[in-house]
């Protein structure tokens, strides 16, 4: 997504197995191409899993996973994907992207105020292992410029 700051991301390639296996796969390899951070994928923790709105012409299945990075490892943009990384706290991240000055798209940030109740990185690790993780499916809702996008537990 050109121009806004999201989480490391792309495709399951076919050589990246099946299920859970393949998305664990994906989401390591796409984090060492476009953040320059290694991490085996067992130390993913789930986190959510996104479906895009039905009426979107492209429709993504986007898992979500948490971890640790290692010490001392600042994220490294490969300048191709992505031109610039960094490491942010949940709520300063929202408070920057209120300010004008951290351009966020809606998934980023849903993901970002479900973090900022964790008073820590090992906290939030520790929930996440222990929630079901189901789809979420967004909707769109409105007309013309009034159009915006819910989650379900948003829709009246």
């Amino acid at each position: 997504m050109p121009g806004v700051w999201v989480f490391p991301g792309g495709a399951v390639d076919a050589d990246d197995g099946d299920g859970e296996e393949a998305h664990r796969a994906a989401a390591v390899r796409e984090l060492a191409e476009e953040a320059g951070v290694e991490l085996p994928a067992e130390d993913l923790v789930a986190y959510s899993r996104w479906i895009t709105p039905k009426v979107a012409p492209i429709r993504f299945d986007t898992r979500f996973y948490l971890a640790l990075a290692p010490a001392h490892s600042p994220p490294r943009p490969d300048g191709a994907e992505t031109v610039d990384a960094a490491w942010f706290e949940p709520q300063a991240a929202l408070d920057a992207h209120h300010a004008g000055e951290l351009p966020l798209v809606f998934p980023t940030i849903k993901h970002l105020e479900s973090l900022v109740a964790f008073a820590n990185a090992a906290e939030a690790l520790e929930a996440a292992r222990r929630r079901e993780v189901t789809a979420v499916e967004p909707e769109v809702v409105g007309e013309g410029d009034e159009r915006r996008i819910v989650l379900p537990e948003e829709l009246p």
